[in-house]
């Protein structure tokens, strides 16, 4: 039996007059007044903290040594389309985003689907920060100190049916929002998939912040995922919908360019880009001078994720 989610407090105390209208708002609404379904109780529910920072995370153990990036480094030099398709695009634009309230829609192969407030998706025990190194397929890399829960703990209890074998994201497609859309630079909206093995695993993250704060706009606020043995625009941000499906899913970059983008997209520095090689990588923040240094298969995260690609040639399915 699905609970409702009694809040106890009025809409117009927690979202500003100018915006009540807005679809989302409408569906947190419903949400409370158990028109639509709720996964949490009150007493389990969970807020994206007012003040704009996390508190009680867990470090997790076993993050990257390697010192991470800084905060401006982490929001200025972002792949965000939506917002422009310059590297400094999405932190002058995206402050348009409205990320609250937020609701996110379920569908497909899942016993649970519905559309669901981001409170009802937060997760208020085992926050962890994580420090992972992302890969950027223009042969840079960064390590960012993500805020976040385990992906697998938000599937699971949507109650994906033996059917799901895959799970495809979809990113927010508005363009009153995101000025990027505006133009045919992809086929909107945005679009990201895994196999379920994938996406159950381990170290694929839902993430909700960095540096102990919450997610930026340009970084993907305010729920993304992050899958750090995988190029990162593999890691959908903004999401708006979760589609659990028995097919291998579309995905935007292998939708735009099949010859360079493939469904798997792990990092495979024996596979060169067409355009360019993938054998070597610069960290940001070192400058254009700074020395590269060699790409890890699976960007370094291999001994945990080669299991999930046993017999699957990794050149042909890149």
């Amino acid at each position: 039996m699905r609970k409702r989610l009694d809040t106890g407090i009025k809409p117009s105390e927690i979202t500003p007059e100018d915006t009540f209208l807005n679809r989302r708002t409408l569906l947190t609404a419903a949400v409370a007044a158990g028109l639509l379904p709720s996964i949490m109780s009150r007493g389990e529910a969970a807020t994206i903290p007012p003040d704009g920072a996390f508190t009680n995370i867990k470090k997790w153990p076993d993050s990257a040594t390697e010192k991470a990036n800084t905060f401006e480094e982490i929001t200025t030099y972002n792949n965000y389309y939506e917002f422009g398709t310059g590297k400094s695009d999405p932190g002058e634009n995206a402050h348009t985003l409205k990320t609250s309230p937020w609701s996110v829609q379920v569908t497909g192969e899942a016993a649970k689907t519905g559309t669901y407030t981001l409170e009802d998706i937060l997760q208020p025990h085992a926050l962890e920060e994580r420090i992972y190194r992302l890969r950027c397929v223009e042969a840079w890399s960064m390590v960012i100190p993500w805020v976040g829960f385990p992906l697998a703990d938000l599937l699971k209890r949507f109650e994906p049916t033996s059917q799901a074998k895959y799970v495809q994201f979809f990113t927010l497609n508005d363009r009153t929002q995101m000025p990027g859309v505006r133009y045919a630079v992809l086929d909107w909206p945005y679009r990201e998939g895994l196999t379920i093995a994938e996406a159950m695993h381990p170290l694929a993250f839902a993430t909700v912040g960095l540096y102990g704060k919450v997610l930026p706009n340009q970084n993907g606020a305010p729920l993304r995922t992050v899958l750090p043995w995988k190029y990162g625009f593999k890691s959908c941000k903004s999401i708006v919908r979760i589609h659990f499906t028995d097919r291998q899913p579309e995905t935007s970059w292998n939708m735009a360019a099949p010859r360079e983008y493939g469904f798997y997209s792990n990092v495979n520095p024996q596979v060169d880009h067409p355009r360019w090689s993938q054998a070597t990588e610069r960290r940001l923040g070192g400058g254009l001078f700074s020395p590269r240094i060699p790409t890890q298969m699976f960007n370094g995260y291999g001994d945990q994720v080669a299991g999930l690609y046993s017999g699957l040639d990794l050149a042909k399915n890149y």
